[in-house]
């Protein structure tokens, strides 16, 4: 029996099951929504309330404290910060592509290797792969990282061959988006493969897959806190190691909270800018 030809008599007259049943179902959302809210009030007063908030600022809201971490905190750890994650970004976009390229490459070889080294570092922690990197390979192979604009490159390497293991993916999934009739018409007016990929296939792709290398840019952001493992030097600091070093010298924690800040006013404008990207390719789509 159709559910919207029976129904329920309420006074004179005769309401669906059907529409019953929506309006029961969304009084149960907004009663399970305020229900949430009210709980999350009651969390953020009974905090206000029981916190002790005196100790809360001397350890951690120390403003003056705060103040002495500039112009260092800037000039040094943001800096260096955003040079890990910049040039990281670049190696591991640059192994993207190929690691991508040869998944999808006819060469069963090329395919092997490809899937080998996504695996391996998707697999591992990043911690691992930069331990790995930066203390195993110089023993095994006799040789020393370089340092390029002040900064270790032992790091880098590492980030990057992690970012490029996840990228591989994302770009991967981006060239099979291409629509086969652009790779077709490129190929009826003449283009080499190579060209095709230079010219139609990569291009196309990265629009697609601009929203999720713009995350990974913000995650690869945060991983840089892990370089510290390998040992730094007070010019090659990035934001973690800065604060940390910083609160052992006054056993205060307020240098922890602005390295928080400071990787709060850089990531918020990227994960905007991620939402953005994503509202425009879906009204493009």
């Amino acid at each position: 029996m159709d559910p919207t030809t029976t129904g329920t008599q309420v006074g004179d007259d005769t309401v669906p099951d059907l529409y019953l049943s929506g309006r029961r179902k969304r009084n149960r959302s907004k009663t399970i929504r305020l229900a949430a809210y009210a709980i999350g009030v009651a969390l953020i007063v009974m905090a206000a309330v029981f916190a002790d908030w005196g100790t809360v600022a001397d350890n951690y809201l120390d403003w003056e404290r705060a103040k002495r971490l500039f112009p260092d905190i800037v000039k040094v750890a943001v800096k260096n910060t955003v040079l890990y994650t910049t040039t990281s970004f670049v190696g591991g976009v640059v192994l993207g592509v190929v690691a991508a390229l040869m998944r999808l490459s006819s060469i069963r070889v090329y395919r092997w290797i490809a899937a080998v080294y996504t695996e391996v570092f998707r697999g591992l922690p990043a911690l691992l792969t930069i331990i790995f990197i930066g203390y195993l390979a110089p023993i095994a192979f006799k040789f020393q990282f370089p340092t390029v604009l002040g900064l270790p490159t032992g790091g880098i390497v590492a980030l990057s061959l992690v970012a490029g293991a996840y990228l591989s993916e994302t770009i991967r999934a981006g060239i099979e988006a291409v629509p086969k009739g652009q790779i077709e018409a490129a190929r009826s007016l003449g283009m080499s493969h190579a060209a095709t990929l230079r010219h139609v296939v990569v291009p196309q792709a990265f629009r697609i897959v601009i929203p999720p290398l713009t995350n990974e840019l913000v995650l690869l952001l945060k991983d840089t806190s892990l370089l510290a493992v390998l040992g730094t030097t007070p010019l090659s600091k990035e934001l973690t190691q800065f604060g940390r070093d910083e609160a052992f010298k006054g056993f205060n924690s307020t240098p922890i909270v602005a390295a928080g800040v400071m990787y709060l006013i850089i990531t918020i404008p990227l994960t905007r800018l991620v939402a953005n990207l994503e509202k425009r390719n879906k009204a493009a789509r």
